[in-house]
C-alpha cells in the first residue's frame, strides 16, 4: 500500500530523530524516500564505526596503568616525590595521572566526534545503547583509560551478530572485569585459597582474598534475566564460583596479555545456576552458564523491553515488547534481526515524541543539526557534566537512565537553555535562515507554534537557540 507523501514526510523525520541522533543538513530529505529501507541499510554484521581512541586498545592501556602503580609504588617507598602526585612536573606519579586523563578525555572526545559527523545515526544509536546496557565506568582510576577500548573492542563490533557473543565479549573484557572486582575473586576452596590459608595461619597474615559476586549478580540483575527472572542469592554465589580464575595478566604472565583464566583460583566442583547442573569444566563452566542465560526467555523479555523503553517510550507498549522478543527468541538472540523488527514495528512510528533526550543526545543532535563537531573537551566534559551525565562517568553499573524524570528536572531544562544559548551565540551568526535549518533539523515534525516563534526571534543567535529548546527538539 503506498504511503501519504505527508505520513512518509513525517515518517523520514522520526527515522531520523528517534531511531538516531538528530538530523544533519539535508538527512532527513534522504530518509523520506524510503524511511524503513534507510535505517535498515546502517545494519550490517560488522557493527558500528570505533572511535579515536589514539591507536592505543585495552592491552597497552593496561601495560601503562601496570607502569602508573609501579611508578607510585617506588615514589611512595622512596618517600619522594610526593604519592599524591602533587609535586615537581617530572613527577612520575603526576605524569602517569596525566597521562590517564589524557587518554579519557581523548577517547570522550572521539566518541562525540563520531556521533556528530555519523551518516548512520540509528547505527550509532544502537551502539551506544548497548554500551550503556554493560556499563563501564571511569569512576574507578583503573578502569579510566579501558572504557573507550572496551567499546570499541567488546561492544560495536557485535551490535548486530548474536547476543550470546556480545554477552561473552563484555563479561570477559578486562574492562569488566576490573570494574566490578572480578579480577580479585578467589575461590574458597581453590588451592590458591588453601595456600593463602596455610600461609596466613604460620605467619599470622591477614584474611586471605575471598569469593566476590558483583560480577555474578549484574549479569544477572542487569545484563540477561533482570531481577525479576526467577534467579534466587544461592544462583548468585553458585554463578560468582563459576567465574572465579577469570583474572587480569600482570608481570609474571610472560607472552600473555589482557584476560587469563587462572586455575589455581577456580572454585572446583559443579555448580548449579538456575536448576541446571554444570560440571567442573574450569572455565568454560562459565561459558556455558553464560549461554544458558542468553537462550531463556526471562532474558528475551528483559533486554527486549529495555530496548523499547530506549528507543519508543518510558513506558513501552507491550505489543511492542512481544514483536521484538518474537525475532529474538526465534532467532536465537540475533540483534540484527531484533533490529529490523523495531524498525518494522508500528508501535515504534507513533507521531507523538515520547522520550525526552538525555544530556549525551541534546549535545549531540545539537553538533549534528548546526553541522558540526567539538574540537576540545572543554566543549564536551564541562558541558555534560554540568546536564549531569559526565561523560563515561556513569554513577552506578546500571549505567544511565533511559527514563525522563532523571533529566526533567527544573534546573537541568534551565541548565539545557543556557548551553542552547551559549552553542548558539558562536553558530548563530552563521546560520543564514534559522527557519530554513529549524525545517532542515525537524522536518515535518516541526510545529506551527515552534515555527513562527524562530521566525519572529530578534536576532539569528536567539532563533537557533529557541530552536534547540523546541518541544519538538528536546524529544524524539
Amino acid at each position: 500500500m503506498p504511503v501519504a507523501t505527508g505520513q512518509r514526510d513525517l515518517e523520514g523525520a522520526i527515522a531520523v530523530t528517534r531511531f538516531g541522533l538528530g538530523a544533519r543538513a539535508g538527512e532527513i530529505g534522504e530518509a523520506v524516500r524510503d524511511p524503513r529501507g534507510w535505517l535498515k541499510a546502517q545494519v550490517r554484521r560488522e557493527g558500528a564505526e570505533p572511535f579515536s581512541t589514539n591507536g592505543e586498545g585495552s592491552t597497552q592501556r593496561l601495560i601503562e596503568f601496570r607502569d602508573y602503580r609501579r611508578q607510585r609504588a617506588m615514589a611512595e617507598q622512596a618517600g619522594s616525590p610526593p604519592a599524591d602526585g602533587s609535586g615537581r612536573k617530572d613527577d612520575p606519579v603526576m605524569k602517569a595521572r596525566q597521562f590517564v586523563r589524557d587518554n579519557t578525555t581523548g577517547d570522550i572526545l572521539g566518541r562525540v566526534q563520531v556521533a556528530a559527523q555519523t551518516p548512520a545515526g540509528f547505527r550509532e544509536r544502537w551502539a551506544l545503547f548497548w554500551a550503556n546496557h554493560f556499563t563501564v565506568s571511569a569512576v574507578k582510576l583503573q578502569v579510566a583509560g579501558l572504557v573507550g577500548p572496551f567499546e570499541n573492542e567488546a561492544i560495536r563490533p557485535r551490535i548486530f551478530g548474536r547476543f550470546i557473543d556480545l554477552l561473552g565479549a563484555a563479561e570477559t573484557h578486562p574492562a569488566m572485569l576490573l570494574y566490578l572486582d572480578q579480577a580479585q575473586s578467589v575461590g574458597p576452596n581453590s588451592r590458591a585459597a588453601q595456600f593463602q590459608r596455610r600461609r596466613g595461619t604460620r605467619e599470622g597474615g591477614g584474611p586471605a582474598r575471598g569469593l566476590n559476586e558483583n560480577l555474578a549478580r549484574e549479569i544477572l540483575e542487569l545484563h540477561t534475566v533482570g531481577v525479576d527472572g526467577g534467579y534466587t542469592q544461592a544462583d548468585v554465589t553458585e554463578f560468582a564460583r563459576a567465574l572465579t580464575g577469570l583474572s587480569i595478566a600482570g608481570p609474571r604472565d610472560a607472552g600473555v596479555e589482557g584476560v587469563v583464566f587462572r586455575a589455581q583460583t577456580h572454585e572446583p566442583g559443579a555448580r548449579t545456576v538456575m536448576g541446571v547442573l554444570y560440571g567442573d569444566g574450569g572455565k568454560e563452566q562459565a561459558s556455558a552458564i553464560l549461554a544458558d542465560l542468553a537462550a531463556r526467555p526471562q532474558t528475551a523479555r528483559f533486554v527486549c523491553t529495555k530496548i523499547a523503553r530506549h528507543f519508543v517510550a518510558d513506558d513501552p507498549p507491550p505489543a511492542l515488547v512481544a514483536r521484538l522478543e518474537r525475532a529474538w527468541l526465534s532467532t536465537d538472540g540475533d540483534l540484527a534481526r531484533v533490529a529490523e523488527a523495531l524498525i518494522d514495528a508500528p508501535e515504534a512510528w507513533e507521531p507523538f515524541p515520547a522520550k525526552l533526550k538525555t544530556p549525551y543526545e541534546f549535545l549531540v543532535s545539537s553538533y549534528r543539526a548546526l553541522g558540526g563537531e567539538p574540537r576540545g573537551i572543554g566543549q564536551v566534559a564541562g558541558v555534560l557534566g554540568g546536564l549531569g551525565q559526565r561523560p563515561f562517568g556513569a554513577p552506578s553499573p546500571k549505567g544511565w537512565p533511559d527514563e525522563a524524570a532523571p533529566w526533567a528536572a527544573s534546573d537541568a531544562l534551565v541548565k539545557r537553555m543556557q548551553f542552547a544559548q551559549q552553542i548558539a551565540a558562536v553558530a548563530g551568526p552563521l546560520v543564514q535562515d534559522p527557519s530554513a535549518l529549524a525545517t532542515l533539523t525537524l522536518g515535518a515534525r516541526l510545529g506551527q507554534a515552534s515555527r513562527i516563534a524562530i521566525a519572529r526571534a530578534e536576532s539569528r543567535a536567539e532563533a537557533v537557540a529557541l530552536l534547540l529548546m523546541t518541544p519538538e527538539f528536546q524529544r524524539r
